[in-house]
């Protein structure tokens, strides 16, 4: 009894070839929890669609892929000075950030990071005059600018790349490679036909692995189903049941993920609304699962154990049995599953 990660595997690879049609030369990106696939199975999809380099997240993950994938290997967080050392290949590349970061990689594989509308992190426009000199130290890679995924004011993507490559070309900095991220395929075609002596590589992760919602789907398992009759007490805290109906015990708890959500940005009434009511609900300990049962997303009856959740479902729905599947709608890039399955 487990909660499962089913993929349609003929589906979810004919997206992929898609985005390897449209972008060509793309990165894949395996970071974090590996977008809920775990690294060592994007590490074997990267190898089966013949990818040179892989990016991950941290010089850790490094580690640990490095014995799954036999291409390079593109670390995204930038050195810093003083960080762990842990043992890598040479076939392992750093992103830097700054000034700083170049020196400290004498004879390192490296990709600069500039600094982009993100202001997260990278190499000033006042930095790439002392640039020229320090790369004569390290096996300079190519460039590369994280772009961010909204535009509110109205900018240009293509013209904020067009800008640093403006810019590092009149620094006299070579400009064979350049790494980007969140670009769409046409912005990407107009920024190769307008550099044809740059190769611009794409940064994909999460467009690459989830862009095809109906390839994957989460199950939790039923594990037992209990009749509760209103007023009935149950669970840790004793709550009172508040109708007749069932206390269903599904697979999937908070060491898979479950109940954790990242904070969300909301745009217009409607959302900001809902988060209001979602809100004012848990302050009376009502709180909707991510599981379905009969077309509808169930409550917690309590918050979810370490490995299982407790659902109410009411009496006027059927009653689950045990080892049904429920689907949950989970977040891939915060879940843990069981298993996984192909089908």
């Amino acid at each position: 009894m487990a909660l499962t990660l089913y993929v349609d595997t003929a589906r979810w690879r004919a997206h992929q070839k898609h985005m390897l049609e449209q972008f060509p030369g793309i990165v894949p990106v395996c970071k974090g929890n590996g977008y809920g696939f775990g690294h060592e199975r994007l590490a074997e999809e990267a190898t089966r669609f013949g990818s040179d380099v892989l990016a991950v997240g941290t010089t850790y993950e490094a580690a640990r892929i490095k014995d799954w994938f036999s291409g390079d290997l593109l670390v995204l967080t930038p050195f810093r000075r003083g960080e762990e050392p842990v043992p890598l290949p040479d076939r392992v590349i750093r992103s830097v950030s700054s000034l700083d970061g170049v020196h400290g990689l004498v004879g390192a594989r490296v990709v600069i990071e500039v600094m982009s509308s993100m202001k997260r992190h990278g190499v000033s426009e006042q930095e790439l005059p002392q640039l020229h000199a320090a790369i004569e130290d390290v096996r300079l890679e190519g460039f590369a600018i994280h772009l961010p995924l909204d535009r509110t004011d109205g900018s240009d993507a293509v013209e904020e790349v067009i800008g640093w490559m403006d810019r590092l070309r009149a620094a006299r900095l070579p400009l064979h490679t350049m790494f980007v991220s969140h670009l769409k395929a046409g912005e990407l075609a107009r920024l190769q036909q307008q550099f044809p002596q740059t190769r611009f590589r794409a940064r994909i992760g999460t467009n690459l692995w989830l862009g095809d919602h109906e390839a994957t789907e989460y199950r939790g398992a039923v594990l037992d189903v209990t009749a509760v009759a209103k007023g009935d007490r149950f669970g840790y805290r004793q709550q009172k049941a508040a109708s007749d109906g069932w206390l269903v015990v599904v697979a999937g708890g908070t060491s898979h993920g479950v109940g954790l959500e990242a904070p969300k940005a909301l745009h217009g009434m409607m959302p900001r609304a809902k988060g209001v009511a979602r809100a004012g609900l848990a302050t009376v300990n009502r709180n909707l699962s991510p599981f379905v049962w009969a077309g509808k997303q169930r409550w917690f009856a309590e918050p979810p154990h370490m490995q299982v959740s407790i659902l109410f479902v009411p009496s006027d729905a059927p009653e689950p049995k045990v080892g049904e599947e429920l689907v949950a709608h989970l977040r891939h890039t915060t879940t843990q599953f069981d298993r996984i399955l192909d089908r």
